[in-house]
């Protein structure tokens, strides 16, 4: 008989296990939380007060503990103006630790959804499940204790699994290091970090997210005069904030290229993520920028879908989101305008320092203002760091692989950059430093997370659930060996 470390879960019942569960009960579990509109503290000022967020951990937590995993507790920890987070615990039957995380809080509801759709409306159209926080990302718990129920389910072996579920994600994250120094007693050492609150480049295999770009943006107000002059008077005479407010912004940005000028804010793109850009390109292709809805003819910067790729990981991006002083077309007279004020978001490389790019930004946008005129930047008060995954395990990569190829239909690991930002990835780092990264998620094509229609492709979520299950053995069987290791003792036969 082989020794409980060297047992593998068998991929086919492991995959029907969690399909069946998702159908069967976890699919309304879900529904049931996506009619919640437990929007995020910074959407949300009452939040605590309307205790929405409360609601849908106190829910969590009593579903957790409904589960048939032998040992799982799992509570709602408060404070006072903090936002609430679901601690689970799961001993563990092999050697080793996994920290799960997920969360809770949501985006607003927004505009735009289809006809029957809505934010709080969970849809099921027999593929895809129709709500806001379906993806991003309240199928992560589900997820994750429905792949250790899947381990329990074949007797496998595991590690001790813990869940850390927060509710202020879509807010920055502002209570999570608190919350994790807070039970770092009790969670203690972490041999793996299992985040799926990212995305998938298609449907057809196994993704993991090895980057995520950092952010930091704020306000530029340019004014010119205290109230509007009529045009045919001013024109000429007084400069215009629009074309003033274009000189500033061509100091940051080339607008033939889009290549954002400061040094700084540029980095050298690692060699490895260049071949994963490479090798994930390959495989998606025109699919990259087919995902968005272009308008006529217009297309992508560039035809070059690793270029592509790498724009939006490793490149740092500029996008004006908003705009003041500028009247609706069918409202805008002959007027030379007082001031024009503009709301910029930069995308920066993930290695790039956030507060040292705003502090920059804001000397680039101020110095020396034309003419004279009113400049004022206003940095925003939220930052976001961006991360790099450390280098993986090949204990870690091939158990990811042999997953996708199980459960993907021999389709093999992918690994890919996301331009998205997620603070909580460096700070769960910054906690486990030594820990093992397993980032992924199911925010492909078509989910729009944050957006109308946000989606949850239940078949690719089936199919992650699955894989998610059999890096749990995978994860006995490596600790087991680097305790051996540490305590001088032989390898075990079979590893």
């Amino acid at each position: 008989m082989p020794e409980q470390s060297d047992v593998q879960l068998d991929p086919g019942r492991a995959f029907a296990f969690c399909r069946d569960l998702w159908n069967d009960s976890l699919l309304a579990e879900l529904s049931a939380f996506i009619e919640v509109p437990a929007l995020s503290p910074a959407y949300d000022r009452d939040w605590e007060q309307r205790g929405l967020l409360d609601q849908t951990a106190a829910d969590l937590a009593r579903w957790a503990e409904s589960t048939p995993v032998e040992g799982l507790t799992a509570e709602v920890l408060r404070e006072p103006g903090r936002t609430p987070v679901v601690f689970v615990d799961i001993p563990g039957t092999g050697e080793g630790t996994i920290l799960f995380y997920g969360h809770l809080d949501k985006q607003p509801g927004g505009q735009g959804w289809g006809d029957g759709l809505g934010p709080w409306k969970p849809v099921f159209d027999g593929t895809r499940l129709y709500g806001r926080g379906g993806a991003d990302d309240g199928y992560a718990a589900y997820a994750t204790l429905a792949a250790v129920m899947a381990v329990d389910d074949q007797s496998a072996p595991r590690p001790r699994c813990v869940g850390v579920f927060e509710t202020a994600e879509e807010s920055g994250s502002p209570d999570l290091d608190h919350w994790l120094t807070v039970l770092a007693p009790r969670i203690g050492t972490v041999d793996l970090l299992m985040c799926l609150d990212s995305g998938a480049g298609d449907y057809d295999r196994l993704w993991l997210v090895t980057s995520l770009r950092g952010h930091c943006g704020g306000r530029l107000d340019v004014q010119v005069l205290d109230q509007g002059a009529h045009s045919g008077d001013a024109g000429g005479v007084v400069p215009s904030s629009f074309r003033v407010l274009r000189r500033l912004l061509d100091r940051l940005e080339d607008s033939d290229t889009g290549r954002l000028l400061p040094e700084s804010f540029n980095v050298a793109t690692p060699p490895q993520r260049r071949a994963q850009a490479e090798q994930a390109g390959a495989v998606l292709g025109r699919r990259i920028a087919e995902r968005f809805s272009w308008h006529g003819s217009a297309g992508p910067v560039t035809e070059d879908p690793a270029e592509l790729l790498l724009n939006r990981a490793w490149r740092p991006s500029l996008s004006v989101t908003g705009a003041d002083g500028l009247p609706h077309v069918a409202e805008a007279g002959n007027v030379l305008r007082p001031s024009t004020g503009v709301k910029l978001s930069l995308r920066l490389p993930p290695t790039v320092s956030s507060a040292a790019a705003v502090r920059e930004l804001q000397t680039l946008l101020e110095a020396d203002p034309p003419y004279g005129m009113r400049v004022r930047f206003t940095p925003d008060t939220v930052l976001a760091d961006g991360w790099n995954a450390r280098e993986m395990q090949p204990w870690l990569h091939d158990a990811l692989d042999r997953a996708s190829r199980d459960h993907y239909d021999g389709a093999g690991l992918a690994m890919i950059g996301q331009g998205g930002t997620i603070p909580l990835m460096g700070i769960l780092q910054r906690h486990y430093p030594d820990a093992q990264v397993l980032a992924c998620g199911v925010q492909g094509p078509g989910t729009n997370a944050h957006g109308p229609n946000e989606s949850l492709h239940l078949p690719y979520t089936h199919r992650l659930t699955a894989s998610l299950a059999s890096v749990l053995p995978a994860l006995c069987r490596q600790a087991g060996t680097d305790t051996r290791k540490r305590s001088g003792a032989g390898p075990a036969s079979g590893s």
